[in-house]
């Protein structure tokens, strides 16, 4: 709406209250990095790996830059009953969580459908989608009871049609894809009851480490490799606008 007196400047936007984040596979890579931020902005943050002693570490990290609201917990998303045992222990240290990050997944490399063993493609499929919906499934009634409730997952470029480009093996694309048919399901779905439910699908991109002396000096220019910051950046922006507004995905140009 236009003012009506011309040199009236727009209200201030409020800095956003903590928030309550749930983030999976955050023992290591860019689910340690979004941690690190989430806690940096002072979110309290519930973060999960496979192996409980990496999530450990991530939350004394927390702990070393002064924030003391952060919770680790083990979880195998492959695993129905560890998904379960995970989403029992969150609903015993908050009564709701306001944003949940779908972030793990196992990777899986390999251009030959016969390089990987029967075993890594059933965990490759069951980690990221299998551990994707049921971690949602148990978390939503948790999810239902905020105010401002935000599903992100962190998908892939593997999961869009025609991407070819990345170094996955055919089972990690067919879990991507299930991850993306997932999302593009639920955001209507949930959208009546106020999720947001938010999708990154970022190519292969630098993840240098948050509390080293390579994060600052990352390039960022246009020719350069997408950075983990700018998906941080991402993240952050999306679930801070207004409810009004739903950005349900995030497509990024490979450069390199």
């Amino acid at each position: 709406m236009t003012p009506q007196n011309g040199n009236e400047a727009a209200p201030a936007r409020r800095e956003p209250r903590p928030r309550r984040v749930v983030i999976t596979g955050a023992g290591r890579d860019f689910g340690r990095t979004l941690a690190l931020f989430f806690a940096r902005r002072g979110d309290e943050v519930l973060l999960s790996a496979r192996d409980l002693a990496a999530a450990e570490h991530v939350a004394d990290e927390i702990r070393g830059l002064g924030s003391d609201r952060v919770h680790a917990l083990r979880c195998d998303l492959a695993d129905p009953a560890s998904v379960r045992a995970f989403a029992d222990e969150i609903a015993t240290v908050t009564d709701h969580v306001d944003v949940l990050v779908n972030n793990g997944a196992r990777w899986l490399s390999g251009e030959d459908l016969a390089s990987a063993t029967d075993e890594d493609v059933a965990a490759t499929v069951a980690s990221t989608v299998t551990g994707t919906v049921l971690v949602t499934k148990h978390l939503l009634p948790l999810l239902l009871k905020s105010d401002r409730p935000d599903v992100v997952n962190l998908i892939s470029s593997a999961g869009l049609t025609g991407n070819h480009r990345t170094r996955a093996h055919a089972a990690f694309y067919a879990a991507k894809h299930g991850q993306a048919g997932l999302a593009d399901l639920l955001s209507p779905q949930l959208r009546p009851h106020g999720v947001r439910v938010i999708s990154l699908y970022p190519p292969d991109f630098s993840n240098p480490d948050p509390l080293g002396p390579d994060w600052d000096t990352t390039p960022r220019g246009a020719g350069c490799e997408l950075t983990a910051h700018s998906l941080v950046e991402c993240v952050m922006f999306a679930i801070d606008q207004p409810r009004d507004c739903f950005i349900k995905a995030f497509h990024f140009e490979q450069t390199t």
